[in-house]
């Protein structure tokens, strides 16, 4: 028979090594730890302080973390092996016997004397396939004394049942175990609920398989972390049942979810507590409770798109919700926690439809959430305390599809300004007529504000920026508003550029220097132009006989001014390290940011972001000048190729007569002087 090729060979052994379950990988990798210590020797990570034990994944080898807590690492044989006095590891498999020895070997005698008084003994010595998930000798010993009375003096019918309940009638190893399946029980074929996660894990209703695939002559053994229990109702029926779930439970009914919460799947509701609801203020409660869209998006927010066990949870995961957001879900010790906090009160109340967790706190998702309450939860709280002061809150809080444009703390780090007229016109400007996302803006697009003002987007490539104000944040989409975190207090354009600068008496000069050079026109103009505005001071500083030539010369005035002079809109915001514009001029501008300071062409910039309709301006204090007009090293005279030559000379000279293996190079540059000014 012939071998098939080598390529085929390894990718088929690779697909089958893909095809490990998660359980089997870990497994795997904790062999792999344990190597050292002999074959078949696994490393296992065990909780400090607890007998809580878990095979150890690559991440949490170098954690040495359990939900938070400290771990040590301990060797022990991998399941289905035994020590051998005098040898190295694990070297020998256990012996092979029936499953009724097996539990006794694989640290569920509990499990086996109960098996004894419950006449089940019997069936799991014979012959047969089966498969039982076996309670551990602690998962016995936690539960009450009054539930184990109740299992044991019933003439030993109620612990039968139990213990049927936890087995199947065929072999089933991990991995068959596939996530979110169920096996039908050995008692009145009831359900039990498989969970394999992709970090190793396996619960069967909740409890973690800690001791998997022990192999008996009529079956196979798991050993688990509790004593299961049946379960027949959906998590509606719970929420029905639970006295601490009536708000809830009419919440529910008011969203139409009863039907979601009673079908087939494997959902994971964190179920708000009658306590969680009184938390929240009256007036946010009854405003959601009373918005079927508001209250819908709280509900779904509570609902996890899949099953998620508490034994599952051994570090933080993103977990996604029914309506579309997120919540982290974690572990500290023995608690879980959401978004980080130890909110869950009761935890894997097991429903035939997924699981159910207790929560203390309601989570409000943004989507049911006013501006305001946006706003107060942010980094731009300040703000909501000024268009409070202004007497803007209204917009926040009503029914309005808005933006708001809120500036961060860090704005106000010297106080909040003044509430005046101006101040309150200024704030409307920052309220936007629609309510938007930023992934959907576009550059040059024009948007309409509560203060009647007309603002631009601007997209660049590191920033997105409206007028001005650049977004800091994500956003936060409210129930009728949108939240835009910006680093700034806007400046909305107020005229041309012509306009701004005849306004402002730092640029007279400059005014005076764009009339007489004909471009008033121009700067009138609906444009994008970006303009470095030298101000009077600059002009000032210029040596007098150079400003007067200067002026005296429309030609070479324009030509100056030009070199100031970009054709596209450049905010600060834009600005991380270098940036080039192309001048009017034709040469190139380079701007930069150094030490939080726009520099153009290295010179600091005085003012930024003084917003026009055709533009923004930027004030210097120095006149810019193009590379052809920056005066030469002689005065006012123009390079003269030969005398460059020269110099260059004169410089290999010195060097030749050092280095006579230079002499021929110099001796060919004094031939090329010569040829090109005639002599000296």
């Amino acid at each position: 028979m012939a071998r098939p090729p080598l390529p085929l060979l390894l990718l088929a052994l690779g697909l089958a090594a893909a095809a490990k379950s998660p359980y089997q990988q870990v497994l795997q990798h904790s062999r792999l730890r344990g190597r050292q210590h002999g074959p078949n020797v696994c490393a296992v990570q065990k909780l400090i302080g607890t007998n809580r034990k878990y095979f150890t994944n690559c991440k949490q080898w170098y954690q040495r973390k359990i939900c938070g807590k400290s771990t040590v690492i301990s060797y022990e044989c991998c399941p289905g092996y035994e020590k051998v006095p005098g040898e190295k590891g694990c070297p020998a498999a256990l012996p092979l016997s029936n499953i009724y020895e097996t539990l006794g070997v694989v640290g569920s005698a509990t499990t086996q004397l109960y098996s004894d008084r419950s006449n089940l003994r019997p069936e799991i010595e014979g012959p047969g396939s089966f498969t039982i998930f076996a309670p551990s000798n602690e998962a016995w010993a936690s539960l009450s004394a009054e539930t184990l009375d109740s299992l044991v003096s019933n003439v030993n019918i109620e612990l039968l049942n139990a213990l049927r309940y936890h087995m199947v009638d065929k072999r089933v190893l991990t991995d068959d175990l596939k996530h979110g399946t169920t096996l039908n029980s050995m008692y009145q074929n009831l359900p039990i609920q498989i969970h394999h996660y992709p970090n190793g894990i396996v619960t069967v209703n909740c409890a973690r398989l800690l001791k998997a695939d022990h192999h008996a002559t009529n079956g196979v053994v798991h050993v688990i972390d509790k004593v299961i229990a049946t379960t027949t109702n959906t998590i509606q029926q719970i929420i029905e049942t639970e006295d601490s779930l009536e708000t809830l439970r009419a919440a529910v009914a008011a969203s139409d979810l009863n039907s979601l919460l009673e079908s087939e799947g494997q959902y994971t509701l964190l179920a708000p507590t009658n306590e969680a609801f009184e938390k929240i203020p009256r007036e946010t409660l009854n405003r959601i409770l009373g918005d079927p869209e508001a209250l819908r998006d709280l509900l779904n927010h509570h609902i996890l798109k899949s099953a998620m066990c508490a034994e599952a949870i051994i570090a933080g995961l993103t977990m996604e919700t029914l309506e579309g957001t997120t919540l982290d879900v974690g572990c500290s010790g023995e608690e879980l926690t959401l978004n980080g906090k130890p909110i869950i009160a009761n935890k894997d109340v097991l429903a035939t439809n997924g699981v159910v967790h207790f929560v203390n706190e309601l989570l409000i998702p943004d989507s049911a959430k006013t501006l305001f309450e946006l706003a107060q939860e942010s980094e731009v709280s300040k703000s909501t305390d000024l268009f409070r002061q202004a007497g803007l809150s209204s917009h926040l809080t009503g029914s309005e599809r808005v933006t708001l444009l809120a500036p961060v703390n860090d704005v106000f780090k010297d106080g909040l300004p003044v509430i005046d007229s101006n101040m309150r016109n200024l704030l409307l400007n920052h309220i936007i007529k629609d309510q938007l996302s930023s992934k959907y803006l576009y550059h040059g697009q024009k948007l309409q504000t509560l203060g009647d003002k007309e603002l631009r987007v601007f997209v660049y490539r590191n920033n997105l920026c409206i007028e001005n104000a650049c977004i800091a944040a994500h956003d936060k989409r409210g129930r009728f508003g949108t939240l835009f975190s910006v680093d700034k207090m806007l400046t909305p354009p107020s005229g041309s550029v012509m306009d701004v600068l005849k306004a402002d008496h730092r640029f007279s000069t400059l005014v005076a220097a764009i009339q007489s050079a004909g471009l008033t026109e121009n700067l009138n103009r609906p444009g994008t132009f970006t303009v470095f505005a030298p101000t009077n001071e600059a002009f000032r500083a210029m040596p007098q006989g150079e400003l007067n030539k200067l002026m005296g010369n429309a030609k070479e005035l324009a030509n100056i001014l030009k070199f100031h002079v970009a054709d596209e809109i450049l905010v600060s915001g834009a600005v991380s390290a270098l940036v080039r514009l192309k001048s009017m001029q034709g040469d190139k501008l380079e701007v930069s940011m150094k030490n939080n300071v726009i520099h153009i062409n290295k010179e600091p910039v005085a003012e930024s972001d003084i917003m026009a309709t055709n533009g923004v301006i930027y004030a210097v204090n120095s006149v810019l000048q193009p590379q052809a007009s920056r005066p030469q090293e002689r005065g006012d005279e123009p390079a003269d190729p030969a005398l460059e030559i020269f110099k260059q000379a004169s410089a290999l000279s010195k060097v030749s007569q050092r280095n006579p293996r230079l002499a021929p190079v110099y001796s060919r540059i004094l031939a090329r002087m010569k040829e090109n000014s005639g002599g000296f």
